[in-house]
């Protein structure tokens, strides 16, 4: 048993690095590990504010020290990755330097335009480098960091949600509803979304709020569109929300991986999107997915759909981005670092 700290700048919310920090920590934990979360903001076993993205003033070294503790292994979750908060990576930089750490790396601040001159990652021999995409595995090679490549996981046999019950919620009858399981922001391209449902006569779902100053903008869009839209999960969880849609959308112009394109294919749902980078590589393991500008495929699959194409991309998602395979892989990342694992005994 080892003890593992988790940092982050926020934890336990429904963005994508909280959502998969907290897969990884399951995981430690049914190895056998004691996990303790340190964040900015969120739910977490440790706050310290200046961890936030939007701390003007980032933790003291002592602070950072003290909840760091006596862990034998540190996991950085994206916050030396994409340093939207520059003063807390520096400060934590000088907190682990001595220490094993795990880095993962969601993003990368080169990935986006107007962080580039904030710069990579640092390396030193007892930090080791894990990246969510293969893209990324490549540009920090070219940068002089060995890293490893873990896709995100995923349950690929999630609850069944309530069709039926939830349309009604919304108020939506026999007409075709498209949901927008997202954040709304600028690389998120609700205006992709909209286009798309005003092409196949549909209603839409954005299920996140606004964030970085995009409500505005977002108003703007929604007064000018003749699409009726839904905003926020206010009928129901995530699993009925995927049992509602007929279509899943995600127009999003970058991502670092996109749980969306996935979470579709868990729940059976079929995908329309954007091909950004990383969504082209995942699809190269053999998924079927429909480009944002497929409109006339896209509605005859909605027509007539094919079970067979939604079961094979599940089989694929069962391969190669089950979160039931998660342990395992980490399991010897851990033993790489010098952390044993003990797993537990399932009751």
């Amino acid at each position: 048993m080892a003890r593992l700290v988790v940092v982050s700048f926020r934890l336990g919310g429904t963005d994508g690095v909280s959502i998969e920090a907290a897969k990884w920590r399951s995981a430690f934990e049914e190895l056998g590990h004691v996990v303790t979360t340190v964040a900015g903001e969120g739910t977490c076993d440790v706050t310290l504010p200046g961890l936030r993205i939007d701390a003007t003033t980032p933790p003291s070294l002592d602070e950072l020290r003290r909840a760091l503790g006596d862990a034998d292994l540190v996991v950085v979750e994206n916050l030396a990755s994409l340093p939207l908060n520059p003063g807390a990576r520096e400060v934590l930089y000088q907190a682990v330097d001595s220490r094993r750490v795990l880095f993962r790396h969601h993003d990368l601040a080169w990935q986006r335009e107007h962080l580039a001159h904030l710069g990579g990652p640092r390396d030193e021999p007892n930090w080791r480098h894990v990246a969510i995409n293969q893209q990324s595995v490549d540009e920090l090679a070219q940068h002089g960091i060995e890293a490893e490549l873990v896709y995100n996981s995923f349950d690929c046999d999630p609850p069944e949600g309530d069709r039926d019950g939830t349309r009604r919620a919304l108020g939506v009858g026999p007409e075709r509803l498209v949901v927008m399981p997202t954040r709304a922001l600028a690389r998120k391209n609700v205006a992709g979304a909209l286009e798309l449902c005003r092409e196949l006569d549909a209603v839409l779902w954005l299920l996140g709020p606004s964030e970085d100053g995009y409500e505005p903008e977002l108003d703007r869009q929604l007064a000018r569109t003749s699409v009726p839209v839904v905003r926020g999960l206010s009928a129901g969880n995530i699993h009925d929300a995927y049992a509602a849609s007929d279509l899943v959308v995600m127009p999003s112009t970058w991502e670092g991986f996109g749980n969306p394109v996935l979470e579709s294919v868990t729940h059976r749902r079929p995908l329309a999107l954007n091909w950004y980078p990383v969504a082209r590589e995942i699809a190269s393991h053999g998924f079927t997915f429909f480009g944002l500008d497929e409109v006339a495929r896209i509605a005859a699959f909605l027509a007539n759909p094919h079970e067979a194409t939604l079961l094979a991309n599940l089989d694929v998602a069962r391969r190669d981005f089950n979160v039931r395979n998660l342990p395992t892989r980490l399991a010897r990342i851990l033993e790489g670092l010098g952390v044993a694992s003990t797993p537990l005994m399932s009751s």
